[in-house]
């Protein structure tokens, strides 16, 4: 019996079980395994698999997260961790999986995506375009003196109290709601940190998590520039790690404070957009993501 076409294979959601088959596939690819990540992303949205037809796990694998109150009718769904298996690269996979994902799947809501150099050509053939860029920094944080300090208020730990103020800021922040993503960074973090304004008003909140060696510093969210330098300095105070993060290209001040503190620039991506002429929210006041992987 023939073998059908390998864009023939059926497409299918996967569930927290595949979190083991997802990160041999980010190995297979050179990437780092993240199963840290993976069990986030699984849980906190959609991923959609191609089982290899050699039986060997799987040979394509795209995860979707979707925004907004509606899961049915989200304001906003990402596209995140693209993957295909080295032995069936470059046959189609990749552009059958995000077809289907963008064209069947998420008919008409506005996507958003990060993309690689390798990736950006594929998805503007299917309708992307650059709409901004990040740049991903690592490195070891050197601290200098005290750090800076918020002229308006102070960096605290954040406790369960703050979670409702953390989602609405960050439905403020972001433009539209995360609450199944911020709900979970309690448990998925090593470290949440909120400022405090004078007033007691939460101005900004944010995350380090782990992955792999590195502890990544994302969602940072700051009133400005000094806001956000003040959680990354207390955040990196937290960790023998190096740091890693990804960074709006429009905030230079805060991109060259880190090169001075240490890390260096490793990848800029492209931030893509499909239906929606930008990302919505406060730009100036979203300083990294979660994960390029989640939007």
């Amino acid at each position: 019996m023939t073998s059908p076409p390998l864009t023939d294979l059926p497409i299918s959601l996967l569930t927290t079980d595949d979190l083991r088959r997802c990160a041999d596939l980010s190995e297979d690819r050179g990437w780092p395994r993240e199963d840290h990540k993976w069990g986030l992303l699984l849980a906190a949205g959609d991923a959609y698999g191609i089982d290899a037809p050699d039986g060997e796990g799987l040979a394509a694998v795209c995860v979707v997260t979707r925004y907004g109150p509606s899961r049915a009718e989200p304001d906003l769904a990402a596209i995140g961790m693209v993957l295909v298996a080295e032995r069936y690269a470059r046959r189609g996979l990749g552009r059958r999986l995000m077809t289907h994902v963008c064209d069947e799947v998420l008919t008409g809501i506005p996507l958003t995506l990060h993309a690689t150099p390798y990736g950006r050509p594929l998805y503007e053939e299917l309708g992307f375009g650059t709409t901004g860029r990040a740049e991903m920094l690592v490195g070891a944080f050197r601290p200098a003196g005290d750090g800076p300090t918020p002229d308006d208020g102070v960096v605290r730990p954040a406790t369960s109290r703050d979670i409702p103020a953390i989602i609405r800021l960050d439905t403020e922040v972001f433009g539209t709601d995360r609450t199944h993503l911020i709900t979970r960074l309690p448990a998925f973090a090593d470290r949440l940190l909120v400022i405090e304004d004078d007033r007691g008003e939460l101005v900004g909140y944010a995350a380090m998590w782990p992955n792999m060696q590195t502890h990544v510093v994302g969602p940072l969210i700051a009133r400005d520039t000094v806001g956000a330098q003040a959680l990354v300095t207390a955040l990196a105070a937290t960790t023998d790690r190096p740091l890693r993060t990804d960074v709006d290209v429009r905030h230079e001040g805060l991109l060259g404070w880190l090169k001075e503190r240490g890390l260096s620039s490793v990848a800029l991506n492209a931030v893509m957009t499909r239906d929606i002429p930008r990302l919505p929210g406060d730009w100036t006041r979203r300083w990294a993501p979660l994960t390029v992987a989640a939007g």
